[in-house]
């Protein structure tokens, strides 16, 4: 099985937290690759001003489905 590892950046902003900012920073090949690039990015301008729990890696399994069966939107329910 082979692995892809989503690191993105979010927190919410706005009135109430009514938004999510979220910003895409790679994708890589190895966990341990993506808390290095997290080491780095953790003391850059911006990201510094915000807790190390904005920071999240995704492991997805490549050539999967993410998706087990359909959805249904607001307007279907």
């Amino acid at each position: 099985m082979k692995f892809a590892y989503v690191l993105q950046h979010s927190y919410e902003v706005g009135e109430d937290g009514a938004f999510d900012e979220v910003k895409l920073i790679g994708v890589y090949s190895s966990k341990e690759k993506a808390e290095q690039v997290i080491r780095r990015y953790k003391i850059l301008p911006g990201f510094k001003d915000y807790p190390m729990e904005c920071f999240h890696i995704s492991e997805y399994e490549i050539d999967k489905d993410q998706w087990a069966e359909g959805f249904i939107n607001g307007d279907e329910a």
